[in-house]
């Protein structure tokens, strides 16, 4: 007889953010493998890519979105553009992703995207290796507050793997028990 885990929880977490910001890193990083294309090339996921990690309390369902463009127009990128805002929709959890050098107006445009009454959405602070003082992540956080009412700001490295286990703490509050 297979054990009932209490308070098990399960569910869809979307990644977004600007093109080149860390999105696929970060999930590859969370799933412990490589699920999503990573290129310094802007737009190499053009459509949305799921990665499950499954731990013994809960399974997150992550939807790996094309970065959000807004400063070119085509057929292509309208459609990418299309497919991040459906996947806000259907899940559980945001994390929007912005590198730790701070706000450019292109995460600004991600920013728009979101219902400014959502309750779900975690801003991951990405990239945080690369700040050489850890001085500048508490005012971008402070920030971060004004400009949208996160649930929570995580700091984390994806590329060395730092924080990930907070941010995946902060996600599964957000998913439903089952």
């Amino acid at each position: 007889m297979t054990e009932k885990i209490e308070d098990f929880r399960s569910g869809y977490v979307a990644v977004i953010g600007r093109p080149n910001v860390g999105k696929s890193t970060l999930i590859n990083a969370l799933v412990g493998e490589k699920v999503s294309i990573t290129s310094k090339k802007p737009q190499t996921t053009r459509d949305r890519i799921m990665g499950v990690l499954t731990t013994e309390d809960a399974q997150y369902i992550f939807v790996d979105t094309p970065g959000f463009q807004t400063k070119h127009s085509s057929e292509l990128l309208d459609r990418m553009n299309k497919s991040v805002k459906s996947s806000l929709s259907d899940v559980d959890a945001v994390v929007m992703v912005i590198e730790s050098t701070g706000w450019r107006p292109e995460d600004e445009e991600v920013l728009k995207l979101l219902p400014h009454d959502a309750k779900n959405v975690i801003l991951a602070i990405n990239k945080t290796d690369e700040v050489k003082e850890s001085e500048v992540i508490l005012p971008l956080i402070q920030e971060s507050m004004k400009k949208f009412s996160f649930a929570d700001v995580v700091p984390v490295s994806a590329e060395k793997n730092r924080q990930l286990d907070v941010l995946l703490q902060v996600i599964r509050k957000f998913l439903p028990e089952g």
